[in-house]
């Protein structure tokens, strides 16, 4: 991949989405994050189930109301727009979900569904609209003559491409993929992995691609965002955070990650982490990772580590590592050198 400009098409700050569920229990799916997504650029956001991966992606599109925080696209800040005016700017930010069965109208046909938003946004009409909707179609791989066809009459890979169609039919220029290849066939995910790859370089996309599969992820993105229990840990370049993740709960997933190679799949030691996440109604104080840590010190779970510079552009939240020393297996015993740098 060539490596995108370093302008900002979507800055987030200290998102917060917090769910009341009454009797003073607040889930804090998303709890103060705050990402940079370059333009061209596809920034992965990666994490354990229940982790706040689609709730983050739902609250940057405003899908759900943040609690706090700010979401700038364009230098606007999307959190504070009246309805009216969100609507003028979503045209430029889509979504692909992760369930495309589930995500389109069966009562619809694929021209109807893929002219929803043209006619939202009122871009063509008539035989100007029809013409758009086969283009569409064949930029994703469709016959035109399925045009007619419902939903179910289609395979699972298909109505991911008629998902990611609808996507596009906008014409925007941002678009976050929430986990748009997890429920599709080993066969078919390579398939729509390379669509959107294409359409990326063809329309100049920007990508934030959810998923829970690191083998995806790294095909993928640009850059890593690794997240748990509602906070960014680590963020580093897609190949820089494989070949030397700083975080032991980074470590750990990419340790899960199978390997092709026989040979080397039956020598490789798997990290497995100890203990349940914890619950995002009543999270631990300081470090949230801290009591599945195998470092862990007293002192993690009384200070809250921001997310600092470790090496060039790789951050992690870690009192235990620096940039004088990042490797947490030759930090001292108890020593915390990630507090002296103001962590």
């Amino acid at each position: 991949m060539t490596t995108p400009p370093a302008t900002p098409l979507v800055a987030i700050s200290d998102l917060k989405v917090h769910f009341d569920l009454g009797r003073h229990r607040v889930v804090k799916a998303v709890d103060g994050v705050s990402l940079d997504i370059r333009t061209g650029e596809t920034l992965g956001l990666v994490g354990e189930s229940g982790c706040g991966k689609t709730t983050l992606g739902r609250a940057v599109l405003r899908l759900v109301e943040p609690t706090g925080g700010k979401v700038l696209f364009r230098d606007v800040d999307i959190a504070s727009l009246s309805r009216r005016d969100l609507r003028k700017i979503r045209r430029h930010m889509q979504m692909i979900f992760q369930d495309p069965y589930a995500a389109l109208d069966p009562r619809m046909t694929v021209g109807q569904i893929i002219a929803e938003p043209i006619e939202t946004f009122d871009l063509a009409n008539g035989n100007d609209k029809r013409a758009r909707i086969q283009e569409l179609m064949a930029t994703v791989g469709l016959s035109a003559r399925f045009i007619n066809r419902y939903p179910h009459e289609f395979s699972g890979g298909q109505q991911q491409r008629i998902g990611i169609a609808r996507a596009l039919a906008a014409n925007p220029d941002f678009i976050v993929a929430d986990e748009p290849i997890s429920a599709l066939d080993v066969s078919i995910q390579a398939q729509i992995l390379n669509l959107m790859e294409r359409l990326q370089a063809e329309r100049n996309l920007t990508y934030l691609f959810i998923s829970h599969d690191l083998r995806a992820i790294r095909h993928a993105s640009d850059r890593v965002a690794v997240m748990y229990l509602g906070k960014v840990v680590e963020l580093a370049g897609g190949k820089e955070i494989y070949r030397r993740p700083l975080m032991p709960y980074t470590k750990a997933l990419i340790s899960a990650v199978p390997v092709p190679d026989p040979e080397v799949e039956a020598v490789r030691r798997r990290i497995v982490l100890e203990g349940d996440v914890p619950s995002p109604i009543n999270p631990p104080s300081g470090c949230r990772f801290h009591t599945r840590c195998p470092y862990a010190v007293p002192a993690c779970s009384q200070v809250e580590p921001g997310l600092v510079e470790i090496e060039p552009s790789h951050y992690a939240a870690c009192i235990r590592i620096s940039a004088e020393q990042p490797d947490i297996e030759k930090v001292a015993p108890g020593a915390t050198p990630g507090l002296n740098n103001g962590v």
